[in-house]
Order: structure tokens, then C-alpha cells, then sequence
């Protein structure tokens, strides 16, 4: 099939073939866009926290007015939950990965957090904590008992901790190609060195406010937390026990005192749902966006087509006359759409980098690769293809006496 008649043709008719080709090219820079923002909520959806998350709860209470017996009621109320069938382990702690809400400090090899500063994630707990989340220790130990600190004589400054625990994400930032274990570092307001005496391989950030490159940068103090620091206490389940559990925590611990507020309960694969509603809700939305486009371009097509039959009945007929095989025809169609479409797939290409660069700069996505370039542009060629493929295999249909009788 020659180019030439395909263009002089299309040259005839400048204006709709002009609005089909940006109609294709908007379509794929948004479509390019829209399925690599989709990839990337997915990817992110996906994250790992590093605990057990299938057996994890979380149940949030608060006391009301001030309590001078807090450590003593987090005693009492840990026992009440251990003795609940199903559970395995209690911890009390100031928050939970995915939470959304998060402690943050500045971990650094000198005090005046100059080199090597990053900012982590602080968790404290009980002495339980890493046990309930079934985090995975690659290196060193666990707290000692006597490693740990009452959390209130901590900020006080009538006391201080001697030990951390990294994650390995957070241990690679700041000892890149080294071991961690033994290395002193600087985790709290004062001139007290910590020495890191455990990695885990993972342990995921309530949220990732300051930015995803640190989503893995966390730490654990040994700082026993009574109930009121956090309102977390975390219950690792035997699987399938979650929601049972929860109700008898509830009842148990209102028991034990009922002026005190519950202010939420979940197994969290809830409050893994909860964290990323908008990123699902987002992801959707595109999706939908996406379709919607891809459906009206094909209906575009589809119709710019049709029209062209119909006012090309005469010339097909004259052509049929002259010996063009149906599959002619269907072929004439078919190329002519595979011109407009790459035509409107390359205006596309550079509209989508466009598009990018401001998504960039306004909102911080990153960088579209190129790799979805060609995605995009194999997916219209294909719905190019198979919007035109009705009209064309009609005009194939058109018998030339028929045709040659038309005006």
C-alpha cells in the first residue's frame, strides 16, 4: 500500500483529520500518565511493613483526666489481654506502622546532628514490643530488661537509655557497606550516645510525610510506654481471631475501668485499608478516566471512518471497478488510521513528557519512564485497529455497480 494516495486523501480533508490526531495524541499522553500513576499507588498500596500483619490488632484507648497509676494500669490491662483465648502477645506502644500518625527524631553520629542526620521514625514499647510485631531481627539482639527506661524519667531527663534498635533501611543510610551492630549514635535531645545493639530487616513508618526515600528509616528505644503515651495497645492473634479479640479486649478493659474512652479498634489489615483509601480511591478514579478516554477516541474513530465511507462510496466503487480486492480496501482504511494514529501517538509522546514535568513540579510524582511510552503507544495503535475495522470491512463489502450509481 503506497503512502502517497493515503496522504493526498487526507490532505483533502485537514480539519478532521486534525482533530482525530490530537484527539489520539491527548489521549495518550494522558493514558501514558494515568497508567504509570496507577502503577505507581499499586506499587505503593504494596508496601511492606515488616510485621505479622495477619495476626496484629490494634486497640486504642485513652483515660480520661490525669491518672497517678498509669504504669500499674498498663500492668493490669496487658494481663486482662494476654488472658483472652486467642491472644499470643500484648505490647503497649506510642504507634503503629501505617498509623498515620508518627514520632520522629533526628538519628546523627554526633550530638549536634550534623553528620550523617536523618530523620526516623521513633518507636517505644513494652517489653514485649518487637515480639508482638514479629519483626524480623538479621543482626544482633533484643533489648535486656535492664536496657529499659520508664518513658516519663527518660523525658524528664532523670534518666537515659543506653541501647537502640535500627531498622536495616536506616542502617544502610547511615553505615552504607558496614555493620551497624556496636556503632554509637545520637537519638534523643542530649549529648547521650546510644549504642545499636539490634537491626531488623523492616519496620515500616505510620506515614511517609518526609518523603518516601525515608518510608524505611526507623528506630526503637527501650522506653517502657504506659497506655497514655500512645493509646496503642498492639495484640498479636492467633490468625482468623482478630475482630473476636477485639470485642472481648474492649469489655475486658472497660471493665477494668470504665472511665476511659475506646477511640478505635482494628486488625490491621484495616487499618492497612484506612492508610491507602485515598491511593485506591485515586487509582479508580484513573482508571475509570482512562477508559472513559480510550472508549470516546475509539468511538472517534469509529466515526470519522463511518463518514469517510460514506463519502468515499463513489471512489471505492471506481476502484472496485478497476480491480481492487476487498482486502484492498480493507487495507487502504486500516493504513490510513495507522497514519493518523502514529501522527497523534508522537504529538502524544512529547504532551505526555509535558504533562509529567508539571505533575512534577506541582505535586512531586516522580519521573514517567519511558517505558510506558511505548505501552501507550502499542494500546492505540491496537484501539486505532479495531475502531476502524468495522467501517473499513463495510467499504470492502461495497459492491461497484452499487457504488459507481452514487453520487
Amino acid at each position: 500500500m503506497h503512502f502517497v494516495p493515503i496522504l493526498s486523501t487526507l490532505r483533502r480533508h485537514k480539519t478532521a483529520a486534525t482533530l482525530v490526531v490530537l484527539e489520539i495524541a491527548l489521549t495518550c499522553a494522558i493514558v501514558c500518565n494515568a497508567v504509570f500513576l496507577i502503577g505507581d499507588r499499586m506499587h505503593r498500596m504494596d508496601k511492606q511493613t515488616g510485621i505479622a500483619e495477619s495476626e496484629i490488632v490494634d486497640f486504642r484507648i485513652a483515660g480520661i483526666g490525669v491518672k497517678k497509676d498509669e504504669w500499674a494500669q498498663t500492668q493490669q490491662d496487658m494481663a486482662a489481654l494476654r488472658a483472652i483465648p486467642g491472644v499470643k502477645l500484648v505490647a503497649s506502644t506510642n504507634m503503629v506502622p501505617l498509623g498515620g500518625s508518627s514520632w520522629n527524631n533526628t538519628v546523627s553520629l554526633d550530638p549536634d546532628h550534623q553528620v550523617h542526620a536523618t530523620n526516623a521514625a521513633l518507636y517505644v514499647g513494652t517489653d514485649d514490643f518487637l515480639e508482638t510485631l514479629g519483626v524480623k531481627l538479621i543482626a544482633g539482639r533484643d533489648f535486656t530488661a535492664d536496657e529499659y527506661q520508664d518513658f516519663d524519667a527518660v523525658m524528664k531527663q532523670k534518666a537515659t537509655y543506653s541501647a537502640v534498635i535500627i531498622t536495616k533501611g536506616l542502617a544502610d543510610r547511615m553505615f552504607p557497606g558496614q555493620n551497624a551492630i556496636g556503632k554509637q549514635v545520637y537519638t534523643w535531645g542530649n549529648n547521650q550516645q546510644q549504642t545499636i545493639v539490634g537491626v531488623i530487616e523492616r519496620l515500616a513508618r505510620p506515614n511517609d510525610v518526609n518523603g518516601a526515600d525515608l518510608t524505611d528509616c526507623a528506630f526503637v528505644a527501650p522506653l517502657r510506654a504506659a497506655y497514655t503515651i500512645g493509646s496503642h495497645y498492639l495484640i498479636r492473634v492467633e490468625p482468623g481471631r482478630g475482630h473476636a479479640v477485639l470485642d472481648q479486649a474492649e469489655k475486658a478493659l472497660m471493665k477494668l475501668d470504665p472511665a476511659r474512652l475506646v477511640l478505635g479498634k482494628k486488625t490491621f489489615g484495616e487499618v492497612r485499608a484506612s492508610y491507602f483509601k485515598e491511593d485506591r480511591a485515586m487509582a479508580f478514579l484513573l482508571v475509570g478516566v482512562s477508559v472513559m478516554l480510550l472508549i470516546i477516541t475509539g468511538l472517534g474513530i469509529v466515526g470519522l471512518a463511518s463518514f469517510w465511507v460514506q463519502q468515499r462510496t463513489r471512489q471505492i466503487g471506481i476502484r472496485r471497478a478497476l480491480g481492487a480486492t476487498r482486502s484492498n480496501i480493507l487495507h487502504y482504511f486500516q493504513m490510513e488510521n495507522f497514519i493518523l494514529a502514529s501522527l497523534g501517538i508522537v504529538l502524544g509522546m512529547g504532551l505526555a513528557y509535558a504533562i509529567n514535568l508539571w505533575l512534577m513540579h506541582k505535586y512531586a510524582v516522580p519521573r514517567l519512564p519511558g517505558t510506558f511510552l511505548p505501552i501507550g503507544a502499542g494500546l492505540l495503535w491496537v484501539l486505532g485497529q479495531l475502531a476502524v475495522l468495522g467501517p473499513a470491512m463495510r467499504a470492502s463489502m461495497i459492491a461497484p455497480a452499487t457504488a459507481t450509481r452514487s453520487v
